[in-house]
C-alpha cells in the first residue's frame, strides 16, 4: 500500500473561542475531539501516517488528550510551529505576536514528510466523502508536465461551510470545466444571509456571493516537492514585509494561487457535498456536539471511535 500522510494544522491560538485552545474542546460522547473523527476517516480512506503540527506549549496537553491514543493505532510524527522558526537571515519582529499562517505551519514539518500527504484544519470537520477523494488521488500517477506540480483541493458548497455565530474566512474558487481550479481568493467576513451567503463589509452592508459556489476549506492534497515551493517562497514573503505587516499571513490558498497565475501547478478540485462543521466560535461548540450525536444516531460513527 502506498504511503500517505494527514497533517493536521493544530497550532492555532483559538483566539475566537475565547482564549481556549478549541482543537482540543471535547465534542463527542465519549470525550472525542474534531480530529478523533478526521483521524478516523483518514485512516478509513487509507491514510497511514499522521504528523500533527503544534506549538511546543500545546504539547503536554495535546499529547494527553489525542496524541498518545492515536500512537496506538497509526504511526504519529510531531512538528513545531513557531515564532520565531525562521530561514536563516532572519528574525521575529518584536512586536509580532500572530502566527505566520497556514504556509509555515505545513513548512515546519518538512522533515518529517516523505510522501503525500493532506492537509487539513484540526478544528473542522470535513466528512467523510473528501477524504476518501483526496486519498484516491493522491496515491494515483498524475500525468502532466514534470515541471508542473500536480495537486488537489477539496471542495466544499460555500453554503454547507457557514457558521450561525458569525463570520467565517473562505477561499472563494474558480473552478474551469475540467474542474481544474483557476483561481482561489481568500475571503473574510462571509456571514449567512436569507438569500444564502455574502461578506460582511465595513459599512454594514452585506455583498452577495454564490451559496453554490466552491469554497476551500484548507483541504489539500499535495506532494514532497510542494514542500520545496514552500520554502523558497517563504523567504520572499518574508523580504517582502513592511514594518507595518504584523499582522501579515504567509497563507496556503495565497500561495496555491500564485502557483496556478504562473503555471507552476494544476490543481484538481474534488467536489465534496458534505456538509461542514467547526469550533470557530464558543457557540458553535453545542451544535457540533449535537451534529455528532446525530450522525452516531445514524450509524455514522461508532459511539466509541477507536
Amino acid at each position: 500500500m502506498k504511503k500517505t500522510a494527514l497533517v493536521i494544522m493544530a497550532a492555532g491560538i483559538g483566539s475566537r473561542f475565547g482564549g481556549g485552545v478549541k482543537q482540543l474542546a471535547p465534542v463527542g460522547p465519549n470525550g472525542e475531539i474534531i480530529m478523533d473523527y478526521s483521524i478516523y476517516d483518514a485512516l478509513e480512506a487509507g491514510f497511514n501516517k499522521v504528523v500533527f503540527i503544534i506549538r511546543k506549549d500545546l504539547e503536554k496537553d495535546f499529547k494527553e488528550i489525542i496524541g498518545r491514543r492515536i500512537e496506538k493505532i497509526v504511526e504519529v510524527e510531531y512538528a513545531y510551529q513557531e515564532l520565531d522558526q525562521l530561514p536563516e537571515g532572519f528574525q521575529k519582529p518584536e512586536d509580532r505576536t500572530k502566527p505566520w499562517g497556514t504556509g509555515q505551519a505545513v513548512l515546519s514539518a518538512r522533515e518529517l514528510i516523505r510522501e503525500p500527504f493532506a492537509v487539513i484544519n484540526a478544528d473542522d470537520y470535513y466528512g467523510k466523502e473528501a477524504f476518501v477523494k483526496v486519498h484516491d488521488y493522491l496515491v494515483k500517477e498524475q500525468p502532466g508536465q514534470e515541471e508542473v506540480l500536480s495537486i488537489c483541493m477539496a471542495g466544499f458548497i460555500l453554503g454547507n461551510t457557514l457558521s450561525d455565530n458569525g463570520s467565517v474566512t473562505r477561499g472563494v474558487c474558480q473552478v474551469d470545466e475540467d474542474s481544474h481550479l483557476v483561481k482561489v481568493t481568500e475571503t473574510h467576513n462571509i456571514v449567512k444571509t436569507e438569500g444564502g451567503a455574502g461578506v460582511l463589509q465595513e459599512d454594514g452592508s452585506i455583498l452577495p456571493l454564490d451559496a453554490d459556489s466552491y469554497v476551500s476549506m484548507n483541504m489539500w492534497g499535495l506532494t514532497p516537492e510542494f514542500l520545496e515551493v514552500l520554502e523558497t517562497g517563504f523567504v520572499e514573503f518574508l523580504s517582502g514585509l513592511t514594518p507595518e505587516d504584523t499582522k501579515k499571513e504567509y497563507l496556503l490558498p495565497t500561495i496555491v494561487d500564485g502557483l496556478i497565475r504562473e503555471k507552476r501547478a494544476e490543481v484538481t478540485l474534488l467536489e465534496t457535498r458534505d456538509t461542514w462543521f467547526g469550533v470557530t466560535y464558543k457557540e458553535d461548540k453545542q451544535t457540533v456536539v449535537d451534529a455528532f450525536a446525530e450522525l452516531i444516531r445514524k450509524g455514522i460513527y461508532k459511539e466509541k471511535l477507536f
